[in-house]
């Protein structure tokens, strides 16, 4: 919905979402080194401003990244954009975690800030070098924006910034929704939607839990840093790349349905690990591998599927609709994980979180069933989105 908010100078120059990238990126790079010279024991009231103005700038990014994700290739690419995307990610996640760990513990947390905030400077060349995606609208889409001239003309004893608001909120609200509904229909839009809602359940009930079990099994630190935390992550980036060859080659759909059975037989894996009385270090190294490849391969698949079902005059509102989704039911669920340890321990838990993952694999294969294996209800390569 922001990216829908004018930006008149910067718009005409970079475009849409090129100019709410760099809106971004500066400020996520002004206010991680506003922290680097800030001192919360002096002052805590400007530290919790730039922080509040990191976060605010980093979900901007992250929405209008997606949107440019989206926009810029075709549906069959999207397994790869997905793909580029995760890797990144991950990449950002060992320079902002581990490597600002060790900046500090070398050069102190000011040092550490700063470099931080000069690694925006890479998403700014970046935004500076790509193209603005070329989008175009469907016939539907455009009669569903004439909704928003027409309660402008409707009304026009309005106040100009009422009437002017009211008449964005149509257009980046209202208008997204509908869309994602006429579609679709009703009916299979809302069956869509339970099934985003629960296809990560899982993942996210069983993650809450993760390093209370390494820990309560016997593993100690130095083991679950080395294979959890290190050896982990390079199998979730390999299986990214192979879930962007193999969305590329089979599609989404067969992909999530794939690795919606791997993520429940690992589940019953750790469940294994649980049940046994000396487990030894190799046992680690199977379930973490398990997990994270299919974590992993999951992951690309399910961003490529969320990918296919926006349209591109609405990719913003509607993935951030859908992101937003996909964690909100597992985090709900997985506040009961630790009463549940409690009361019927590690092996109950583990075949508890591989049960969840039953009614998310049951939808998709509904949905594959009603759609014959497409993204979407209307949605080719032919067709723009």
């Amino acid at each position: 919905m922001v990216d829908r908010l004018p930006l008149p100078g910067l718009t005409r120059v970079f475009g849409r979402r090129r100019a709410w990238m760099l809106v971004a990126q500066l400020g996520i790079g002004a206010g991680l080194f506003g922290l680097a010279l800030s001192d919360p024991d002096q002052a805590l009231a400007p530290v919790a401003w730039l922080a509040l103005l990191v976060a605010f700038s980093s979900a901007t990014q992250d929405i209008v990244v997606d949107a440019w994700r989206i926009e810029a290739a075709p549906q069959r690419l999207q397994g790869a954009m997905a793909a580029s995307y995760q890797l990144g990610y991950r990449v950002a996640l060992i320079v902002a975690g581990a490597g600002a760990l060790v900046i500090a513990d070398a050069g102190g947390w000011p040092l550490a800030y700063t470099v931080m905030a000069a690694c925006a400077g890479v998403g700014l060349v970046t935004t500076l070098i790509i193209s603005e995606p070329d989008t175009h609208q469907r016939r539907d889409t455009l009669l569903l924006e004439d909704r928003v001239v027409g309660f402008m003309e409707r009304n026009p004893n309005l106040p100009a910034p009422l009437r002017t608001a009211i008449g964005w909120l149509i257009g980046a609200i209202v208008c997204p929704f509908m869309d994602f509904f006429s579609r679709n229909g009703v009916k299979l839009a809302l069956v869509m939607l339970l099934f985003i809602g629960l296809f990560r359940v899982t993942d996210i009930t069983m993650g809450v839990m993760a390093n209370p079990f390494y820990l309560d099994v016997g593993y100690t630190l130095t083991q679950i840093g080395a294979v959890a935390k290190f050896y982990g992550v390079i199998m979730s980036m390999l299986a990214v790349i192979i879930g962007g060859v193999v969305v590329f080659r089979y599609g989404a759909v067969p992909v999530l349905i794939v690795s919606g059975v791997l993520v429940i037989a690992t589940n019953l894996g750790f469940a294994v690990l649980a049940h046994v009385d000396d487990p030894q270090l190799i046992g680690l190294i199977l379930v973490i591998s398990a997990d994270n490849f299919s974590a992993g391969l999951a992951g690309t698949a399910f961003i490529a599927y969320l990918s296919g079902l926006t349209n591109t005059a609405y990719t913003a509102t509607q993935y951030a609709l859908f992101s937003s989704l996909f964690t909100l039911p597992g985090k709900i669920i997985a506040g009961g994980s630790g009463w549940v340890v409690d009361e019927f321990g590690y092996t109950v838990f583990f075949l508890y979180t591989s049960a969840l993952g039953l009614p998310a694999l049951a939808l998709l294969l509904y949905l594959r069933h009603l759609l014959g294996g497409r993204i979407a209800a209307d949605v080719n390569e032919e067709t723009p989105r």
